[in-house]
């Protein structure tokens, strides 16, 4: 017999609280007490868990959601649940625990599509706000946009409620570049810019249920001065003078857009008050040999008294909050490092016209950095979807039942996974934000990233139409950057498009549509006699659906992962089809022959459901020409209903690449300069030979005959001809383009 009684001696600090052991019940066992006012670190782990509260009163909150914690309750924690135990009451809150090891529960729990954080609960998903100052190009859509349009839409096939938000981050110091270099106003440039970003997302197939604008939005300035005030009232943010730098000659204060130097995290170049590279913040006045875009004086150094915060204070709080939700490891090595400074006393406002004012008068002529203001806009935004829901979601009293997502690039990793839970304690204590984090890297163009200054870039608005849009996204998803640096190269797209989509994916969708037109005359058949042949064949589609089902679920979310699963359900498939193939035609194995056709209807209609997060309209298409609707994601491979009809045979799904219209130009060019005969435009200039004195005789035709001011590097890049005959395309005067027509040149 084992007998053992809760002792206070025997206790000491584990996960926050304290604990102690009980040996020899052939399970994990002890005794924990949590004192007034405390919590357990959240936490989950392998095991199956199970608490019984013996005396005291306090709270549960599992996986996001709260229960109520009393003597006599008992809970059962099944393996990766987190939790977290908190004692609301005047005395001590006891508990007995045990807990122990099972794979198969632990299996079950990961590979659950039920078993979700945000399950029954509002999910904010967030692609972080664009920047007026330009469209979007194929280097932002990759990242947070459709990633977070992907996400929703897979949630919402699983019942679950989730929204895509975003927004027009206006007051940004990029806009006011953006508005000098066009001759506008701030407020102009921002209004057309948004207006153009929402354009390409809508192009793009990306779905967004709210989108705010933070300079025209009713209410969001004030809303956003009572944030801030928030922050000063909790005595942590407060005006501070520190260093800065400011323009040589005139003085003008310096910050963001307009200064760049050498990053004293990494050493490498970045801008200002962020690097790129590193992802790690600088003040400014901290950079190695700084530049000022604002004249070719260097910077001179300056104390410039702004609202300030310490964030080197907070290490513990965003230790803690990166216990609770999804964060990349990448994101909590960041934290460390900008945790291991000896300060870092944070400007949260700067001077500048652009911008919100505090209400404070304390700095008068300073704005509300647009960064921390950022973390307010996703409040905002909330509010702003919930009133168009009938909804009582307030930018003041956030809940502890939302989940949020947020989808980004890792240059504004600090922000978002530092800055923003540190303000979220200041302004609401009481709040204990449950946020997941995807991260994703940059996308590169033709080994080089893209540039907008440089023109180096392919926008959205030239890439994508109703015809295009299934193969970019489906590039984009196969290509996608999100945990190393990914590359989108113009000739690798078109033989994506070309050979998989069309030379795969079309052609067996089109030869299953023409079989079960001729032999079933065109109604989906019933299986019949089943093989071993046929059991394997849907042992393998059930497991690229499990494949599917994790590869975009909410812990393990990955485009790249799914659109691979696509292609091997695909591979599969027709691998499928054409041992099958023997048996048709032959009246002895009709009904075996009948079973593979069902099977591989069964496939097509997987791979709709399967892409319907990423291919929405490749999605519908395919499930219509079925006779079915894609709205719900499945629990098991199912079947086509016999005797739908189907018009696989006569639906087109891809289009082939359009021939570049100044390909003909450009070879006919390379040849005379470089002496060339061969077709040549699967090659770059490089590998033809091209020097930089050829390089810049075809950059001078580009301008003189078609009015394209392509740059050197373009000229030079690995990328096919075909590829630079696409970018010259988007760069030359239209009409002289047209002109070109069927010419030889």
């Amino acid at each position: 017999m084992i007998l053992n009684h809760y002792s206070e001696s025997d206790l000491s600090e584990a996960f926050g609280i304290d604990m102690s052991s009980v040996d020899g019940l052939g399970v994990g066992a002890g005794w924990g007490r949590v004192a007034p006012g405390a919590s357990s670190t959240s936490h989950q782990h392998d095991e199956t868990e199970f608490f019984v509260i013996v005396s005291g009163e306090g709270e549960l909150r599992i996986d996001g959601a709260v229960h109520p914690a009393r003597p006599g309750t008992v809970v059962l924690f099944e393996p990766f649940e987190s939790h977290v135990i908190t004692n609301t009451g005047e005395a001590d809150l006891v508990f007995f625990t045990q807990y122990w090891r099972d794979a198969a529960r632990a299996r079950h729990a990961v590979a659950s599509r039920t078993r979700t954080r945000a399950a029954g609960r509002p999910q904010f998903v967030f692609s972080t706000p664009p920047t007026p100052n330009g469209d979007l190009h194929l280097g932002h859509l990759s990242g947070p946009y459709l990633g977070a349009d992907a996400y929703v839409r897979f949630q919402r096939l699983n019942g679950n409620r989730a929204w895509h938000l975003t927004g027009s981050d206006d007051y940004q110091s990029y806009v006011e570049a953006a508005a000098e270099r066009d001759g506008v106003t701030p407020a102009e440039a921002a209004r057309h810019y948004s207006a153009e970003i929402a354009a390409t997302l809508k192009a793009m197939d990306i779905d967004v249920d709210e989108y705010y604008t933070t300079s025209t939005d009713d209410g969001y300035e004030e809303g956003l001065r009572r944030f801030f005030t928030r922050l000063v009232r909790s005595g942590s943010v407060r005006p501070k003078a520190t260093p800065a730098l400011v323009e040589g000659e005139g003085g003008e204060y310096l910050y963001e857009v307009d200064v760049s130097g050498t990053c004293p995290g990494c050493s490498g170049p970045t801008g200002g008050n962020i690097c790129e590279e590193c992802g790690e913040p600088n003040l400014v006045a901290d950079l190695g040999e700084p530049r000022s875009r604002r004249g070719d004086a260097a910077p001179r150094a300056a104390e410039v008294e702004r609202w300030t915060l310490p964030l080197h204070e907070f290490a513990e709080t965003v230790a803690g909050h990166h216990l609770l939700g999804r964060v990349p490891a990448r994101l909590r090595e960041l934290a460390h490092r900008v945790f291991a400074r000896d300060g870092l006393e944070l400007p949260v406002s700067h001077p500048s016209d652009w911008g919100v004012r505090p209400a404070e008068d304390d700095l008068a002529s300073q704005v509300i950095w647009v960064w921390p203001e950022m973390s307010y806009g996703f409040l905002h935004g909330i509010e702003r979807l919930g009133a168009g829901l009938g909804e009582q979601w307030s930018r003041e009293r956030p809940s502890p039942d939302w989940k949020v997502v947020h989808f980004f690039g890792y240059d504004n990793s600090f922000y978002h996974s530092i800055l923003y839970p540190v303000l979220y304690r200041l302004a609401f204590p009481q709040w204990n934000p449950d946020i997941d984090y995807h991260v994703n890297e940059f996308y590169l163009l033709e080994g080089a990233k893209f540039s907008t200054s440089r023109r180096h870039a392919i926008w959205g608005k030239e890439i994508l139409s109703p015809e295009t849009v299934d193969a970019v996204r489906y590039y984009l998803c196969r290509t996608r950057p999100e945990d190393e640096r990914t590359d989108f190269r113009r000739a690798e797209y078109d033989r994506a498009v070309t050979d998989v989509l069309i030379g795969q994916w079309q052609a067996w969708l089109d030869d299953l549509g023409e079989r079960v037109r001729s032999d079933h005359g065109g109604l989906v058949p019933d299986a019949g006699t089943w093989t071993t042949e046929h059991a394997d064949f849907l042992a393998r589609l059930t497991h690229r659906l499990e494949q599917a089902t994790a590869a975009l679920g909410a812990e393990g979310f990955s485009l790249r992962r799914a659109a691979a699963v696509l292609d091997a359900l695909v591979e599969d498939a027709t691998a499928f089809s054409r041992l099958q193939s023997r048996l048709r035609g032959l009246d002895r194995w009709s009904s075996e022959a009948r079973t593979a056709t069902a099977l591989e209807l069964a496939a097509a209609r997987l791979l709709a459901t399967a892409a319907a997060p990423l291919m929405p309209r490749f999605s519908q298409r395919l499930a219509a020409s079925l006779g079915l609707a894609v709205d719900a994601w499945p629990d098991a491979v199912e079947l086509v209903p016999p005797g739908n009809r189907t018009t696989l045979d006569s639906t087109r799904f891809f289009a082939a690449p359009a021939t570049p219209a100044s390909l003909p130009w450009l070879r006919s060019k390379v040849a005379v300069l470089l002496g060339l005969e061969a077709d040549f435009a699967d090659l770059s200039l490089p590998a033809l030979g091209a020097n930089s004195l050829a390089a810049t005789t075809l950059q001078y035709h580009a301008l003189t005959e078609l009015k394209a001011d392509v740059p050197l590097e373009t000229l030079l890049a690995d990328a096919p001809l075909s590829a630079l005959a696409a970018a010259l395309d988007g760069m030359a005067d239209a009409d002289l383009l047209a002109a070109l027509g069927g010419e030889t040149r």
